[in-house]
């Protein structure tokens, strides 16, 4: 296969018109990034559409642990830069779902830096290959890494926990995001616990979307299978049997790509699932 070339911004191909670049932040470190991307990203794959995931943490990368595709990376978005290798080398197909790819920035320990001009062609030469979805997974903290991640995305996905600390950092991501031209942005709370959610020991999803005002796309229960998924390599949606958390994943993906206009109701985990709920945690309406 001849080597795809890096296109610049204005030269991406008409071909995928409709091509959405999203990238996935959160400001604070350990609020589930990661697996959000993983779970959305296989979500929309099994939906049918053609999805690229890159980790965009540069020497500390984990998505290709979610997604048990470690052994898989042989070259990584260095590569192409350093013209090592061909782009469709460093995108590395997953094991059950062929239409859905991981590009990785940087392998482990690498502290090279890509530039926001180097972002930007990457994203637009991976477009061109008819991929449908781009998730980038960014990194923590709000430095250059932050920056040049977002650079090319066109809409946001701020995560964030019920927590004043993450709330405070997602709020001024959502902040930098804006002025960064990214007026898209939409909001995923994980972690929620319902129970202490009911005896106010936690912020209720609507209490946090309100704090932010940033448009809801879903809440993720708090859910010990995540751990024992991500030991497995395997994200929550590939469960025979979906457990809640994995169903508000694959909600929230529905979501994402206009297929759903409503939310589960996580306090009564299988009754109705799939129906249209009036309330969600304390009297959100859907």
């Amino acid at each position: 296969m001849e080597n795809p070339k890096l296109l610049p911004k204005n030269e991406i191909s008409n071909s995928v018109p409709n091509s959405r670049i999203i990238v996935i932040t959160s400001g604070k470190g350990g609020v589930g990034k990661t697996t959000a991307t993983a779970n959305l990203g296989m979500s929309i794959a099994r939906l049918g559409y053609k999805v690229a995931l890159i980790d965009a943490d540069i020497g500390l990368r984990n998505l290709d642990l979610l997604l048990g595709l470690e052994n898989r990376i042989l070259y990584t978005a260095m590569d192409i830069l350093e013209g090592q290798c061909r782009l469709d080398q460093a995108l590395i197909r997953d094991k059950h779902w062929k239409n859905l790819s991981l590009l990785s920035i940087s392998k482990n320990r690498q502290r090279y830096n890509v530039t926001r001009k180097n972002m930007e062609n990457l994203v637009n030469s991976i477009c061109s290959l008819g991929y449908h979805f781009i998730l980038i997974d960014c990194p923590a903290g709000i430095d250059v890494g932050f920056i040049n991640a977002i650079s090319p995305a066109e809409e946001a996905l701020i995560v964030t926990t019920p927590e004043i600390t993450a709330i405070r950092d997602a709020d001024r991501v959502a902040g930098l995001l804006e002025a960064n031209g990214i007026y898209n942005a939409k909001l995923l709370v994980n972690r929620v616990r319902p129970d202490m959610i009911q005896q106010n020991d936690m912020m209720s999803v609507r209490d946090v979307q309100e704090m932010l005002g940033i448009p809801l796309l879903g809440a993720i229960p708090e859910d010990n299978h995540v751990i024992i998924s991500t030991n497995r390599g395997e994200p929550l949606v590939l469960k025979k049997k979906l457990t809640l958390s994995g169903i508000a994943f694959e909600n929230a993906a529905r979501r994402l790509i206009g297929k759903q206009d409503y939310f589960i109701d996580l306090t009564t985990p299988y009754k109705g699932v799939f129906q249209k709920v009036q309330e969600f945690f304390l009297g959100y309406e859907a």
